[in-house]
């Protein structure tokens, strides 16, 4: 069952807005990662399986779209299986939600769209698989995700396994701390590459219990410092693709976007799949090994949030 959402736009599912009234703990989870970060049927089998590792960590999992134009928290398994499928789910990102919603499409939502309907419903922890930030380039693309800017402004804590590799790393890291976003790595000193445990660069914060975690969290917006935490976990060293062997086959791919003239939203869902076909799906088996760890520490941070 759905029902309509205090506010006008927004249906929520029963599970969710039961959860959400009495205060317990609720992970929201995007939706592109599901149409255009993996391939059937592997996609609706990670969203599955994430939702069930939320609900045996002690939470509510809530999955977000926009469907027929309305923006969804919480979905059902045949609203997952057509998310997985349909060729007609678009890639929405904040910029996008106006036209989704007015025109009655379908929309898989970004990092930032999904933070964004994450707050209008109430929910303070994300889990999603890797940050956008910096593309490689961007001093001729000018080509920055706009989940930076979400982060900037909207009180949700987003857990992943670090900025995707494909992206310029260390630039991320100087726009996050220009925006104020706290960059917090889970039991590491290393900011960690989504693939890889390690990017060559240091984690600005680190913290080593949810409970720690949830405590930033609550600190920061009772002081009135709007804006997001980024809160970062590597990979499982059992499931890592080492960075010096991801990072020639990212060039491999980054030239072949070149090749193709592939750029602004279409960039990343290339790359990934690329990158999945030069690996022979190891990178796949990767990418869904870290967002399965990510929704375990997420269900973790929400109890211990909630529990504040």
């Amino acid at each position: 069952m759905t029902t309509p959402h205090p506010h006008p736009d927004l249906v929520i599912t029963d599970e969710v807005a039961e959860a959400l009234n009495d205060g317990s703990p609720v992970v929201a989870l995007e939706s592109t990662i599901i149409s255009h970060g993996m391939p059937f049927p592997q996609n609706v089998e990670m969203a599955t399986e994430v939702e069930r590792i939320i609900r045996d960590g002690g939470a509510v999992p809530a999955t977000i779209a926009v469907l027929d134009g309305r923006p969804r928290v919480g979905l059902t398994s045949e609203d997952l299986h057509l998310l997985a499928t349909s060729p007609d789910v678009s890639k929405i990102s904040t910029r996008d939600v106006p036209y989704a919603v007015s025109q009655g499409i379908h929309g898989a939502t970004t990092v930032a769209s999904t933070m964004h309907f994450a707050a209008l419903a109430g929910i303070s922890v994300f889990v999603t698989g890797g940050l956008g930030g910096v593309h490689r380039g961007a001093e001729r693309t000018y080509d920055v995700s706009a989940d930076l800017t979400e982060l900037s402004k909207t009180n949700v804590a987003v857990i992943s396994a670090g900025v995707k590799s494909i992206l310029d790393i260390g630039l991320t890291l100087e726009a996050l701390e220009t925006l104020g976003v706290p960059v917090v790595a889970y039991r590491t000193d290393d900011f960690p590459a989504f693939f890889s445990r390690i990017s060559g660069h240091g984690a600005p914060m680190r913290l080593d219990t949810p409970a720690d975690i949830a405590a930033l969290m609550a600190a920061k917006w009772r002081l009135g410092l709007d804006g997001g935490v980024a809160i970062v976990n590597p990979i499982p060293a059992e499931d890592e693709i080492p960075a010096e062997e991801i990072g020639v086959i990212i060039e491999q791919a980054l030239a072949d976007m070149e090749a193709n003239g592939i750029h602004g939203k279409e960039a990343t869902p290339f790359l990934l799949g690329r990158i999945v076909e030069i690996t022979q799906g190891a990178s796949l088996t990767a990418n869904i090994a870290l967002v399965n760890n990510n929704a375990r520490l997420g269900a973790q941070v929400a109890s211990e949030y909630a529990a504040l």
